[in-house]
């Protein structure tokens, strides 16, 4: 994504997960679609850096013609908000990685209180799992890892080469500003690109 995706704010210097007050739980809000209003628990755990609604409702305007029938992946889940919004907005199927084994039970019990069939958590570390080969090609791809950890990248160049992507996938990037995008797999053309303070976030389609 690549997480719990609300309006808090966080320290971009940290990392991906940072607790401002530990255990203490937080919301996410679905903009859209059939859950449109409904609002979730997100716990505080380390290092979580949400993105706001102001981005995620600015990333679905981008996405409004392509998620309808998509099959999802959450790359570094979270809370999930990217992937309940998609699903939200009847996306296909949605696959959340997400390795904190509290965070990812949290995950399963949203999706439950959703009615949500159409959703699978895993709980694991996503390049390993990524690494491992892919099992089926996504359509539209979150990737919003733990700033300044060395995962963006890596994760883009995994995807591409276990085929994760399916032949025009569309791919979501949120990094720090100031990361360097020259090793992006060369067949990802950018489409839209958006700078907000310490954070930048783009959305990519592949190409054959």
């Amino acid at each position: 994504m690549k997480q719990a995706k609300s309006q808090l704010k966080r320290p971009l210097t940290s990392g991906k997960r940072h607790a401002s007050v530990a255990g203490a739980p937080g919301e996410v809000r679905v903009i859209s679609g059939k859950w449109r209003g409904r609002k979730l628990a997100v716990l505080d755990a380390e290092g979580l850096r949400p993105t706001t609604d102001r981005v995620k409702e600015t990333l679905f305007n981008w996405l409004m013609h392509d998620i309808s029938g998509a099959k999802v992946l959450d790359c570094f889940a979270g809370s999930g908000s990217l992937a309940i919004e998609a699903l939200s907005r009847h996306a296909a199927s949605a696959t959340l990685i997400e390795r904190d084994a509290v965070l990812a039970r949290h995950l399963k019990q949203n999706l439950q209180k959703l009615q949500c069939a159409d959703a699978q958590v895993i709980n694991q570390d996503c390049l390993s799992l990524l690494t491992s080969g892919a099992d089926k090609h996504y359509d539209v791809v979150f990737i919003d890892p733990p700033f300044r950890q060395n995962l963006a990248l890596s994760c883009c160049q995994t995807l591409e080469q276990q085929h994760w992507l399916s032949a025009n996938a569309l791919i979501y990037l949120e990094t720090e500003k100031e990361l360097q995008l020259t090793q992006l797999p060369a067949n990802w053309r950018l489409l839209k690109e958006k700078i907000a303070g310490q954070l930048a976030y783009r959305l990519y389609q592949r190409s054959t």
